[in-house]
Protein backbone atom coordinates (compact mmCIF):
# COMPACT_ATOMS: atom_id res chain seq x y z
CA UNK A 1 0.00 0.00 0.00
CA UNK A 2 1.44 3.12 -1.05
CA UNK A 3 -0.77 5.70 0.51
CA UNK A 4 -3.66 5.36 3.59
CA UNK A 5 -5.84 8.13 4.50
CA UNK A 6 -7.08 7.04 8.37
CA UNK A 7 -10.09 8.69 9.65
CA UNK A 8 -8.79 11.95 8.38
CA UNK A 9 -10.44 15.44 10.08
CA UNK A 10 -8.98 18.67 9.43
CA UNK A 11 -9.93 22.18 9.62
CA UNK A 12 -10.13 26.17 8.96
CA UNK A 13 -9.79 27.77 12.10
CA UNK A 14 -12.98 26.55 13.70
CA UNK A 15 -14.81 25.05 10.72
CA UNK A 16 -14.11 21.19 9.98
CA UNK A 17 -13.35 20.63 6.39
CA UNK A 18 -13.00 16.85 6.66
CA UNK A 19 -15.00 14.64 8.57
CA UNK A 20 -12.97 11.86 9.32
CA UNK A 21 -11.59 10.35 5.60
CA UNK A 22 -10.96 6.85 4.79
CA UNK A 23 -9.12 5.71 1.49
CA UNK A 24 -6.11 4.06 0.14
CA UNK A 25 -4.22 4.12 -2.94
CA UNK A 26 -1.71 0.98 -3.92
CA UNK A 27 1.02 1.68 -5.91
CA UNK A 28 0.67 2.21 -9.71
CA UNK A 29 -3.08 2.92 -9.86
CA UNK A 30 -4.91 6.03 -10.89
CA UNK A 31 -7.74 7.22 -8.45
CA UNK A 32 -10.10 9.64 -8.68
CA UNK A 33 -11.80 11.37 -6.06
CA UNK A 34 -14.93 13.56 -7.56
CA UNK A 35 -17.54 15.89 -5.99
CA UNK A 36 -18.94 19.47 -6.35
CA UNK A 37 -17.51 22.52 -5.40
CA UNK A 38 -16.70 22.47 -1.77
CA UNK A 39 -16.62 18.75 -1.22
CA UNK A 40 -13.46 18.57 0.35
CA UNK A 41 -11.65 17.75 -2.66
CA UNK A 42 -8.61 20.53 -2.76
CA UNK A 43 -8.67 20.27 1.12
CA UNK A 44 -7.72 16.36 1.00
CA UNK A 45 -4.60 17.23 -1.66
CA UNK A 46 -3.20 19.78 0.90
CA UNK A 47 -3.56 18.23 3.86
CA UNK A 48 -1.36 15.33 1.61
CA UNK A 49 0.96 17.74 0.46
CA UNK A 50 1.20 18.70 4.65
CA UNK A 51 1.30 22.88 3.31
CA UNK A 52 1.05 24.70 6.39
CA UNK A 53 -1.81 26.64 7.02
CA UNK A 54 -3.14 29.45 6.00
CA UNK A 55 -2.66 27.71 2.32
CA UNK A 56 -3.72 24.69 4.06
CA UNK A 57 -6.38 23.16 6.33
CA UNK A 58 -5.39 21.60 10.21
CA UNK A 59 -5.19 18.01 10.78
CA UNK A 60 -6.54 17.47 14.21
CA UNK A 61 -7.46 13.88 13.96
CA UNK A 62 -6.39 10.60 12.13
CA UNK A 63 -3.09 9.99 10.00
CA UNK A 64 -1.96 10.04 6.61
CA UNK A 65 0.37 7.28 6.05
CA UNK A 66 2.88 6.92 2.62
CA UNK A 67 4.87 3.63 2.41
CA UNK A 68 3.73 2.85 6.30
CA UNK A 69 4.89 5.85 7.53
CA UNK A 70 3.22 8.73 8.99
CA UNK A 71 3.92 12.15 7.26
CA UNK A 72 2.05 14.12 9.54
CA UNK A 73 5.53 15.87 10.92
CA UNK A 74 7.01 15.83 7.55
CA UNK A 75 7.43 18.99 6.02
CA UNK A 76 6.30 19.43 1.97
CA UNK A 77 9.99 19.87 0.81
CA UNK A 78 10.66 16.85 2.41
CA UNK A 79 7.89 14.91 1.07
CA UNK A 80 8.90 16.40 -2.54
CA UNK A 81 13.35 14.84 -1.44
CA UNK A 82 12.62 11.64 0.48
CA UNK A 83 9.09 10.23 -0.31
CA UNK A 84 9.04 11.71 -4.09
CA UNK A 85 5.46 13.27 -3.61
CA UNK A 86 4.27 15.99 -6.14
CA UNK A 87 1.52 18.30 -5.94
CA UNK A 88 -0.18 19.88 -9.32
CA UNK A 89 -1.98 22.97 -7.63
CA UNK A 90 -5.56 24.20 -9.20
CA UNK A 91 -4.29 27.18 -10.98
CA UNK A 92 -0.76 25.86 -12.06
CA UNK A 93 0.90 28.04 -10.08
CA UNK A 94 3.83 28.54 -12.61
CA UNK A 95 5.95 31.67 -11.80
CA UNK A 96 5.08 33.79 -15.21
CA UNK A 97 7.71 36.17 -15.52
CA UNK A 98 10.09 32.80 -15.98
CA UNK A 99 10.27 30.94 -19.29
CA UNK A 100 9.22 27.44 -19.61
CA UNK A 101 13.07 26.24 -19.17
CA UNK A 102 13.44 28.36 -16.21
CA UNK A 103 10.44 27.25 -14.25
CA UNK A 104 11.19 23.32 -15.18
CA UNK A 105 15.08 23.45 -14.15
CA UNK A 106 13.42 25.49 -10.80
CA UNK A 107 11.76 22.03 -9.95
CA UNK A 108 14.93 20.08 -9.75
CA UNK A 109 16.63 21.17 -6.66
CA UNK A 110 16.03 17.97 -5.07
CA UNK A 111 17.94 15.86 -7.76
CA UNK A 112 19.91 18.64 -9.33
CA UNK A 113 23.33 16.74 -8.60
CA UNK A 114 22.09 13.89 -10.67
CA UNK A 115 22.44 15.68 -14.21
CA UNK A 116 21.41 12.10 -16.39
CA UNK A 117 18.24 12.18 -14.38
CA UNK A 118 17.90 15.97 -15.30
CA UNK A 119 18.50 15.49 -18.94
CA UNK A 120 16.13 12.21 -19.02
CA UNK A 121 13.61 13.62 -17.37
CA UNK A 122 13.51 17.08 -19.24
CA UNK A 123 13.32 15.38 -22.72
CA UNK A 124 10.40 13.12 -21.33
CA UNK A 125 8.67 16.23 -20.53
CA UNK A 126 9.60 17.57 -23.77
CA UNK A 127 8.65 14.21 -25.74
CA UNK A 128 5.14 13.96 -23.72
CA UNK A 129 4.30 17.86 -24.42
CA UNK A 130 5.73 18.62 -27.77
CA UNK A 131 4.19 22.74 -27.18
CA UNK A 132 6.07 23.30 -24.23
CA UNK A 133 9.57 22.06 -26.12
CA UNK A 134 8.42 25.15 -29.09
CA UNK A 135 7.88 27.78 -26.46
CA UNK A 136 10.81 26.39 -24.54
CA UNK A 137 12.43 30.21 -23.76
CA UNK A 138 8.99 31.77 -23.66
CA UNK A 139 7.99 33.38 -20.84
CA UNK A 140 5.22 31.37 -19.13
CA UNK A 141 2.44 33.75 -18.51
CA UNK A 142 2.10 34.15 -22.54
CA UNK A 143 1.25 30.20 -22.23
CA UNK A 144 -2.20 29.42 -23.22
CA UNK A 145 -3.93 27.60 -19.77
CA UNK A 146 -3.94 24.37 -21.78
CA UNK A 147 0.05 24.88 -21.69
CA UNK A 148 0.26 26.30 -18.68
CA UNK A 149 -1.34 23.02 -17.26
CA UNK A 150 1.46 21.28 -19.28
CA UNK A 151 4.06 23.10 -17.74
CA UNK A 152 2.95 22.66 -14.19
CA UNK A 153 2.76 18.68 -15.19
CA UNK A 154 6.17 18.86 -16.46
CA UNK A 155 7.78 20.80 -13.73
CA UNK A 156 5.83 18.28 -11.19
CA UNK A 157 8.05 15.54 -13.16
CA UNK A 158 11.09 17.41 -12.87
CA UNK A 159 11.48 16.88 -8.73
CA UNK A 160 11.56 13.26 -9.55
CA UNK A 161 8.08 12.25 -8.38
CA UNK A 162 7.15 8.84 -8.16
CA UNK A 163 3.06 10.05 -6.48
CA UNK A 164 1.48 12.79 -8.41
CA UNK A 165 -1.50 14.80 -7.17
CA UNK A 166 -3.10 16.70 -9.50
CA UNK A 167 -5.67 19.45 -8.80
CA UNK A 168 -8.63 19.95 -11.34
CA UNK A 169 -5.85 19.68 -14.15
CA UNK A 170 -9.21 19.93 -16.89
CA UNK A 171 -10.19 22.97 -15.76
CA UNK A 172 -10.29 26.14 -18.65
CA UNK A 173 -9.23 23.48 -21.26
CA UNK A 174 -10.61 23.39 -24.50
CA UNK A 175 -11.62 19.63 -25.20
CA UNK A 176 -8.52 18.70 -27.67
CA UNK A 177 -6.00 20.05 -24.99
CA UNK A 178 -7.95 18.29 -21.76
CA UNK A 179 -7.78 15.03 -23.72
CA UNK A 180 -3.75 15.88 -24.82
CA UNK A 181 -3.07 15.96 -20.96
CA UNK A 182 -4.80 12.87 -19.84
CA UNK A 183 -3.16 10.88 -22.25
CA UNK A 184 0.10 12.42 -21.06
CA UNK A 185 -0.84 11.24 -18.06
CA UNK A 186 -1.58 7.84 -18.55
CA UNK A 187 1.88 7.62 -20.32
CA UNK A 188 3.58 8.65 -16.98
CA UNK A 189 0.97 5.91 -15.04
CA UNK A 190 2.49 3.25 -17.66
CA UNK A 191 6.13 4.42 -16.85
CA UNK A 192 5.33 3.54 -12.88
CA UNK A 193 4.25 7.02 -11.97
CA UNK A 194 1.36 6.43 -9.39
CA UNK A 195 -1.51 9.44 -9.71
CA UNK A 196 -4.47 10.23 -7.73
CA UNK A 197 -6.16 13.18 -9.42
CA UNK A 198 -9.11 15.45 -8.30
CA UNK A 199 -11.92 16.21 -11.17
CA UNK A 200 -15.26 18.07 -10.78
CA UNK A 201 -15.66 16.74 -14.46
CA UNK A 202 -16.84 13.24 -12.91
CA UNK A 203 -17.28 11.83 -16.65
CA UNK A 204 -13.54 12.65 -17.31
CA UNK A 205 -12.51 11.52 -14.00
CA UNK A 206 -14.31 8.41 -14.78
CA UNK A 207 -13.40 7.62 -17.99
CA UNK A 208 -9.11 8.16 -16.76
CA UNK A 209 -9.00 6.65 -13.64
CA UNK A 210 -9.39 3.06 -12.96
CA UNK A 211 -11.04 3.31 -9.52
CA UNK A 212 -11.86 6.23 -7.54
CA UNK A 213 -14.08 7.98 -4.60
CA UNK A 214 -16.54 10.54 -4.57
CA UNK A 215 -16.81 13.29 -2.02
CA UNK A 216 -19.56 15.33 -0.55
CA UNK A 217 -19.42 17.88 2.19
CA UNK A 218 -16.28 16.42 3.90
CA UNK A 219 -17.11 12.61 3.42
CA UNK A 220 -16.72 9.75 1.37
CA UNK A 221 -20.18 8.87 0.22
CA UNK A 222 -19.04 6.09 -2.81
CA UNK A 223 -15.92 4.08 -3.57
CA UNK A 224 -15.50 1.29 -6.26
CA UNK A 225 -14.30 0.70 -9.77
CA UNK A 226 -14.41 3.24 -12.42
CA UNK A 227 -17.51 1.15 -13.87
CA UNK A 228 -18.97 0.61 -10.61
CA UNK A 229 -19.12 4.11 -9.94
CA UNK A 230 -20.43 5.05 -13.62
CA UNK A 231 -23.26 2.41 -12.69
CA UNK A 232 -24.34 3.56 -9.43
CA UNK A 233 -27.54 5.68 -9.53
CA UNK A 234 -26.96 8.45 -7.28
CA UNK A 235 -23.46 9.16 -8.73
CA UNK A 236 -25.63 9.72 -12.24
CA UNK A 237 -27.90 11.86 -10.73
CA UNK A 238 -25.35 13.70 -8.70
CA UNK A 239 -22.26 13.85 -11.22
CA UNK A 240 -23.26 12.64 -14.55
CA UNK A 241 -26.20 14.19 -15.49
CA UNK A 242 -28.35 10.80 -15.57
Amino acid sequence: MMLQIKDLKVRYGNIEALHGLNFEIDRGEIVTLIGANGAGKTSTLLSLSRLAPPDAPTVFEGDILFDGESILKTEPHKLVEQKMMALVPEGRHIFGNLSVQENLDLATYAVKEDHQFVQETEDLVYNLFPRLKERQKQRSESLSGGEQQMLAVGRALMTGCKFIMLDEPSMGLAPVLMYEMFRALRELNKNGITILVVEQNAKVALDFATRGYVLDTGEIIASGSSDELRNNKDVQKAYLGG
